[in-house]
């Protein structure tokens, strides 16, 4: 590990408990730091909270006390879902205490250097990508997918080497609270608007997204979509590491692009698109962007090939969960807004009946109108957007539209009402918040379900 006399003695709040902020107070607690943990939930019955007073550390739960920082603080660790207007938090800015989120604390410590990825869509696929691409053939270290996959960047760093990589999955909350944090690679898949309950604004959703750039130097890479003009121009105007772009539509003589049937870099092609085997032109870009990381790391074209006749996919992204009576059933739970149902919806030439619903974040979906017109012949909502959804599909003159409160409940209507050949598809274009803690437990209930209906039929 590096930097580990900087913690030594440090007065730290952990804020929020969860899988970072557990693993955030081991470490810390390791390093020889002063470690308090706060969560707003009462955690007196919590196994993890009570494994941290056994070694220890001061856990405070069931509110958010103002008192915790009348001692000095010589910084926080917030957990990434916890807002800047939580009143603690406040506090804590007027106090002028350092605010970070967990992966800043990864990087203090990573001897390994880090690809960063980020963007509203693709950035877990292109995560687990890069993984797979890294680690084909590999002969020294590893590559490990961490971050907001699920897996704390500060687990793995602390034990990993200058021989191996950490392909960390970033989002817009975890690089708000960074400060030092230097990637060798950024990856920035797309920008779109997401998460405007949480930033306020969209200008302050794309200023955190382009800080996964704002420590690089020129010796490092930055990955972009040039499909995005936005992008482009942000890239451009904000990052100092050498630009590498890639596109689906516009032949590039420099980066990663398709031509004539072929995923091309720098004029070299690599392999066909075909060799990518989950659906989507969405997921061609994601290749397009991995395979770029791929060929800075120095993966070979035929390493490449290989990993990718491999890759079936990510659990909740476009998974292919059974064929059931000629019916075929896709998780795509981890579609949490609009353009990602688009991107799912645009996948399929077949007819679709889409299951979605979810959290009510006050927008419209009035720009899935198109695409629900094109490609879907049956509409099953749930959750509290399950009315708004309807009347949007309404609109876009679907015949059959049905309401339901649940996944399982939407899940079997949607079987009950579809015909051999069918796409059922689960994409919610909200959040899962609603009913559920995360967009994992969604898509199991959607798993579990049809494995239920596979054993009635």
């Amino acid at each position: 590990m590096e930097n580990v006399e900087y913690f030594k003695d440090k007065n730290v709040l952990v804020l929020g408990l969860a899988v970072s902020g557990y693993n955030a107070a081991l470490l810390l607690n390791r390093l020889g730091s002063n470690v308090v943990v706060n969560d707003f939930k009462d955690l007196s019955a919590n196994p993890e909270a009570q494994d941290l007073e056994d070694k220890g550390i001061k856990v405070i739960s069931g509110g958010h006390p103002l008192e915790i920082l009348k001692k000095p603080l010589d910084f926080i660790v917030k957990n990434p879902g916890i807002p800047y207007s939580n009143p603690l938090l406040k506090r804590a800015l007027e106090k002028k205490i350092k605010i970070i989120t967990e992966v800043e604390l990864a990087y203090r410590i990573s001897e390994s250097p880090i690809i960063a990825i980020t963007g509203t869509n693709g950035k877990t696929t292109t995560t687990m990508m890069c993984e797979a691409l890294l680690n084909e053939n590999r002969l020294n270290g590893e590559a490990y997918a961490v971050g907001n996959i699920g897996i704390p960047a500060s687990l793995v760093a602390q034990n990993s080497s200058k021989k191996d990589d950490l392909v960390l999955e970033i989002s817009s909350f975890q690089l708000m609270g960074i400060d030092k944090f230097h990637p060798m690679i950024a990856v920035i898949t797309n920008i779109y608007s997401a998460h405007l309950d949480y930033h306020n604004s969209r200008e302050e959703y794309v200023k955190a997204k382009m800080a996964i750039t704002k420590n690089q130097k020129e010796s490092d890479y930055i990955i972009f979509n040039q499909d995005q003009e936005e992008l482009v121009q942000l890239v451009r105007t904000e990052s100092k590491a050498k630009p590498i772009p890639f596109s689906r539509k516009t032949e590039l003589k420099y980066g990663a692009c398709i031509k004539n049937g072929m995923i091309v870099f720098n004029g070299e092609e690599v392999m066909p698109t075909d060799h990518v085997l989950i659906p989507g032109e969405h997921n061609l870009e994601n290749a397009l962007a991995a395979i770029v990381v791929a060929k800075i790391k120095g993966v070979s074209n035929n390493n490449i090939k290989h990993a990718f006749y491999k890759f079936k996919g990510v659990k909740h992204r476009m998974q292919h969960v059974e064929t059931l009576d000629g019916r075929a059933f896709y998780n795509d739970s981890k579609a949490t807004n609009s353009l990602a149902t688009i991107n799912a919806l645009e996948s399929f030439s077949k007819p679709v009946i889409l299951i979605a619903g979810g959290l009510d974040r006050e927008e419209s979906h009035e720009d899935l109108i198109p695409v629900l017109k094109k490609n879907v012949k049956t509409l099953v909502t749930f959750g509290e957007t399950k009315n708004q959804l309807a009347e949007v599909a309404k609109k876009a003159n679907i015949d059959t539209v049905i309401v339901k409160e649940t996944v399982s409940d939407a899940t079997q209507a949607g079987f009950k009402n579809s015909q051999e050949g069918d796409i059922i598809l689960l994409s919610p274009a909200c959040a899962s918040w609603d009913q559920y803690n995360n967009f994992e437990e969604r898509g199991d209930d959607f798993i579990e379900t049809v494995k239920g209906l596979g054993l009635s039929i």
